[in-house]
């Protein structure tokens, strides 16, 4: 239900958070399936991943596909005019692969979050979302959000000649956003409620309460500003540096930035991931596991 463009990162983002939210459960999984002996399952063969699938199959597939033919011109980020200008391959791209980004960033954080670096899975969200928000708001252009506030072609063609703030009422006045809000509140929704359930249960696992350190509510709040705040923040500040300084000024001295914030391990943003209580441990430490087990290098 988002502009061709994104949506792709959007797919890899929502199930890398998917897979990060159910950390707990995956590492469990993993620990009772060794323990049959012999490997019976494939790592991919949970019910997490079912379920991740099926959301990007038949909630985000159906609702981008909607949109792609109510609105042609705006699902294309204004490439294609109409019904005649849209190429096949965008209706085919949309189709595979959202199911295909969705699985492909469940499984990537699915086995950081194994190998007890669930910090970098945290990260595989980041980058998802990062590029979402980088193409809604800057886009290939400088655009983006000229494209995404802009109705139909007419409203992309005419931008220059109004104010932000008409544009902006006209947007919210459309038969765009009406579909947006109410195919929204269903995927959105659909993909909160989800996350936020399947981090809830992580936690009445045994022994994982105990590395929650804020209240439930807060914890919510953090993981939630987190995956979703902060590469919303990034993006905005990146297109900002690139308006003022250009492309190879502006995008050397982002990701700087970003590595200060993101890679130090005293930094704010790793701190906040240890309060919320995701996994940051191997599989293998966990009830019933040795001592002599190790993770990320260090003694269990």
């Amino acid at each position: 239900m988002i502009e061709i463009q994104a949506a792709l990162f959007w797919a890899y983002g929502a199930g890398a958070t998917s897979a990060l939210s159910a950390g707990r459960q995956l590492q469990l999984w993993e620990r009772l399936n060794a323990d049959e002996g012999p490997r019976t399952r494939s790592r991919a063969a949970n019910p997490y991943l079912t379920l991740t699938l099926a959301f990007a199959s038949v909630l985000m597939v159906p609702t981008g596909l909607f949109l792609l033919w109510q609105n042609p011109s705006w699902a294309t980020m204004h490439v294609a005019g109409g019904h005649e200008g849209v190429w096949a391959g965008f209706v085919l791209l949309y189709a595979g692969g959202i199911p295909v980004g969705a699985v492909l960033g469940f499984l990537a954080a699915q086995t950081l979050v194994l190998v007890g670096a669930g910090y970098w899975a945290y990260l595989q969200c980041v980058g998802g979302y990062f590029l979402l928000f980088g193409t809604l708001i800057h886009g290939w252009d400088g655009r983006g959000y000229e494209r995404f506030l802009s109705p139909g072609a007419g409203d992309f063609a005419h931008w220059p000649r109004d104010s932000v703030v008409n544009h902006v009422l006209d947007f919210l006045t459309s038969g765009t956003f009406l579909a947006l809000l109410v195919l929204g509140t269903a995927v959105i929704g659909t993909m909160l409620l989800t996350e936020i359930g399947w981090l809830v249960e992580g936690w009445s696992l045994p022994g994982a309460d105990e590395d929650r350190g804020v209240p439930r509510v807060v914890a919510v709040a953090i993981a939630g500003a987190g995956v979703y705040g902060l590469p919303f923040a990034g993006a905005l500040c990146a297109s900002v540096l690139v308006r003022l300084a250009g492309a190879w000024v502006g995008l050397p001295l982002f990701a700087v930035l970003a590595g200060l914030v993101l890679l130090p391990r005293r930094s704010p943003v790793r701190w906040l991931y240890g309060l919320v209580g995701l996994p940051d441990r191997h599989w293998r430490v966990g009830p019933g596991a040795g001592e002599s087990r190790v993770t990320s290098g260090r003694p269990a």
